[in-house]
């Protein structure tokens, strides 16, 4: 296979703008198969605007997102649909259905989407939670699951339908240190056992560099660095050694842009 074969997802030169905002300013990135990809960077540099690229649901006003090979804004509608049952979600806020049992949402995108029996589709759903640890909490709603639980039966849910594409959105926000340390293993896991891609948009540093194979970081909406997981601990990089270190001072300022305080305030120096 060539190496353009290899890569799954290919991100060229993607800009995008909020208004007279701009997001992204000619990203560039390259997610290889059967890998796991990190994206980081800080609040507000663009993770959750990319991400919305990957599935189609923004238009670039510059450069293109290709997916297996299919250049993602050129699609129709019903072409953008197929290729989107070919990528898995675990969204930042686990996005489940509350009044649905677990058993349910796992089973929703299989009825929705296959011609599966419910007996089939019995027994994967109950592979898939196996695989998560929760096969016996099929009968729970959302509203009786723990933070960590609920957070392992929307990544159960995200690769219901075997994707060749899993996406992670913020998997660690506002878990303990156990569950978190488990979500992170069964992200590397998975990923390892099913032969699938992920992608995985964070900020948090720590349990993104022990799973994931290569790193990209954004800042302004471009990637400002990349290499190995190893390679990044180490930087010489001045945003990535301020990520790394959470150092306050460096290239991510702590106030948005703005007028010197005095200035808005009406005092002369």
């Amino acid at each position: 296979m060539n190496q353009i074969a290899d890569n799954l997802l290919e991100v060229r030169d993607l800009h995008f703008s909020y208004g007279p905002h701009n997001v992204l300013n000619g990203i560039n990135l390259t997610i290889p198969r059967g890998k796991i990809v990190a994206i980081l960077g800080s609040s507000g540099c663009g993770k959750t605007t990319l991400l919305r690229h990957f599935g189609g649901q923004l238009r670039p006003s510059q450069g293109s997102v290709k997916f297996m090979g299919k250049v993602i804004h050129e699609l129709d509608n019903d072409e953008l649909y197929k290729l989107r049952l070919k990528m898995g979600m675990m969204f930042q806020v686990s996005g489940l259905f509350t009044d649905m049992t677990v058993f349910d949402n796992l089973a929703f995108p299989m009825r929705e989407h296959t011609d599966l029996s419910e007996e089939m589709i019995r027994d994967l759903v109950l592979m898939k939670l196996h695989a998560v640890g929760l096969r016996n909490a099929r009968d729970l709603k959302p509203g009786e699951l723990s933070g960590g639980m609920e957070r392992r039966v929307a990544l159960a849910r995200a690769i219901a339908t075997d994707p060749a594409l899993i996406i992670y959105d913020e998997p660690f926000a506002g878990l303990d240190p156990i569950s978190l340390n488990t979500i992170a293993n069964l992200i590397r896991r998975l990923n390892d056992a099913l032969g699938v891609t992920s992608v995985v948009v964070t900020y948090d540093l720590s349990e993104s560099l022990k799973i994931v194979d290569y790193v990209y970081f954004i800042h302004n909406g471009v990637v400002v660095a990349e290499g190995e997981a190893s390679e990044m601990l180490n930087s010489d990089d001045p945003f990535v050694r301020q990520f790394v270190h959470a150092q306050p001072d460096g290239p991510v300022a702590f106030q948005y842009p703005c007028a010197p305080y005095a200035e808005e305030l009406g005092l002369k120096g």
